[in-house]
């Protein structure tokens, strides 16, 4: 498997590889590769005990380090982090791989999904619990790897809602088509679970997938699949991405509710900002102190597949539409 995968990775990095026999096989690539993911939820399409996997792990990232040696290593990549904690305890214990396996950074997968024959309107609650639920989770695996791997990032590279129309079908009956609600509704979970992350130092979150189409978990999606165009969540992840990131420090909200979160950052620049999530299918206002004049940018169900433009507030309290993603940029305080 080491020797597969490293002519995998010369495939894509040093324009082809040499076959078992000898035999070179040119291409015409010579990608950068940043980070290289060990197998992909190997709980469930392996079925391989962690002491495998490990052994895996090592032999394949020394053998794909000797063709791309900047490249670095995620293992791991667990669809259900919480079932076996015994998996960080062992993964993450230098004791338990070869002498010189570097661990990069470790990565599993959340989903909030909806119990089947659930409600539309219940589906609400039950997302925002379930990522709650999840938060809590990482809690406790970043306690683990802190004990036992400090330097290892940690990678939630796919994270996303999925209906429970998509769940327990076969491929020729999976074509729930979810309606724009429910792209909001999860753009929504995304920004909550963004913000809960950044606020435990999480290295990188992903939003998964690019393309989902009936047949292939339609309603994962962030492009409709027959148009290409962003829907709901593609627009949240662009809000995030354009005004959020590295650099930005956590700061205290005092705001209490179990219908709007609220999220503040200052940035390297001396800026304030205020990401607000409403987790209700309802409008709801929200009292900003000194917001007037500062920009506000924001994806609802009024803004359908667009970004809203940032404008500047005349006036507050704001009013936040169903499952609304607002960002509010302040200036430096004097």
């Amino acid at each position: 498997m080491a020797d597969y995968f490293a002519r995998v990775a010369s495939w894509y990095t040093r324009g082809g590889f040499k076959d078992e026999l000898g035999k070179p096989v040119d291409s015409p690539h010579h990608f950068k590769i940043a980070y290289w993911e060990v197998l992909n939820e190997p709980e469930y399409e392996h079925a391989l005990p962690i002491e495998a996997y490990t052994r895996l792990y090592d032999r394949i990232s020394a053998a794909v380090r000797q063709v791309s040696p900047n490249t670095k290593f995620v293992g791991l990549s667990l669809a259900e982090p919480t079932r076996r904690p015994e998996v960080f305890e062992y993964f993450l214990n230098p004791a338990n791989h070869a002498p010189g396996t570097r661990l990069d950074a470790i990565s599993y997968h959340f989903y909030a999904v909806s119990e089947p024959a659930e409600p539309a309107e219940a589906q609400q609650y039950t997302f925002f619990d379930r990522t709650d639920s999840f938060l809590n989770a990482v809690r406790y695996i970043e306690n683990i790897r802190k004990r036992l791997a400090p330097q290892t990032e940690t990678h939630i590279n796919e994270a996303g809602c999925i209906a429970a129309g998509d769940l327990g079908q076969g491929p020729e009956s999976m074509t729930h088509v979810p309606s724009p609600e429910y792209w909001n509704l999860c753009g929504a979970v995304f920004a909550y679970l963004y913000a809960g992350l950044a606020e435990q130092g999480i290295d990188l979150v992903g939003a998964s997938q690019l393309m989902g189409y009936p047949t292939q978990f339609p309603s994962v999606s962030l492009l409709d699949w027959k148009t290409g165009e962003p829907n709901a969540r593609y627009r949240v992840l662009e809000l995030l991405h354009q005004n959020l990131g590295p650099g930005d420090r956590p700061a205290q909200t005092t705001l209490k509710s179990n219908q709007i979160y609220a999220a503040a950052y200052l940035s390297p620049d001396g800026s304030r900002k205020i990401l607000l999530i409403n987790k209700r299918d309802h409008a709801l206002a929200v009292l900003v102190p000194g917001a007037i004049g500062a920009l506000e940018q924001h994806v609802d169900l009024s803004t359908g597949s667009l970004l809203a433009p940032p404008v500047r507030l005349d006036a507050t309290p704001l009013s936040l539409g169903p499952f609304a993603v607002s960002v509010i940029k302040l200036p430096p305080q004097k």
